[in-house]
């Protein structure tokens, strides 16, 4: 379990094809100093489990099925990725629980500038759309937010300079795919709800 706080702003260093999966290389000095193999680390969002680790950079094996669901599959060496540990039990939880199980990707659409802050408009697949609600909070790219608008195809979220300097939501530009995480505590109380209607029939 994660909270969407990114830690770390890491690198691709390398990525290994492995016809239907891909074994990635990454660098992430401060999320590396206690990882062992086994451990998890969210990358973009994404749960990835350590292969190995050395020198301040850590191998995952990314299967195909990931690769599809994700924006991973898009990366190539040099790009920036948001890392994350879990989250310790008895920890502060900063931002909202997340699982690292993306939900879909989304697509940046637009960026407005304001004066200490930037507005950015996401796309929303169909079938994410009932689990956002203004004020609540989505993960992008493993970054936990919190929704300012939603409409049916898209919704927006504010970013502070803080954000902005220290994610790479910060960076990317219309057109690039991103992670989306809705909350969970929506599709809970939406199963919950369903199974309790079917039983009354």
């Amino acid at each position: 379990m994660f909270t969407g706080i990114v830690e770390e702003l890491g690198e691709v260093v390398a990525i290994e094809e492995l016809g239907d999966s891909c074994r990635v290389t990454l660098r992430g000095p401060l999320v590396t100093q206690n990882a062992e193999h086994g451990d998890s680390i969210a990358v973009n969002g994404v749960c990835l489990t350590v292969v190995d680790t050395v020198d301040g950079e850590f191998t995952a094996d990314v299967m195909a099925e990931t690769l599809h669901a994700s924006s991973l599959g898009a990366l190539n060496p040099g790009s920036r990725v948001n890392l994350e540990r879990p989250m310790a039990l008895g920890a502060r939880l900063g931002g909202h629980l997340v699982q690292g199980h993306v939900d879909g990707t989304g697509t940046v659409l637009e960026r407005t500038l304001g004066e200490h802050w930037e507005i950015v408009r996401i796309s929303l697949p169909k079938a994410l759309a009932r689990y956002v609600v203004v004020k609540g909070s989505i993960t992008v790219d493993g970054i936990s937010l919190t929704v300012v608008s939603v409409a049916p195809n898209y919704f927006t979220v504010s970013l502070i300079p803080t954000t902005l300097s220290s994610v790479t939501l910060g960076f990317k530009q219309p057109g690039d795919p991103v992670n989306l995480e809705v909350d969970i505590l929506a599709k809970y109380v939406e199963q919950l709800l369903r199974d309790r209607m079917e039983t009354a029939l």
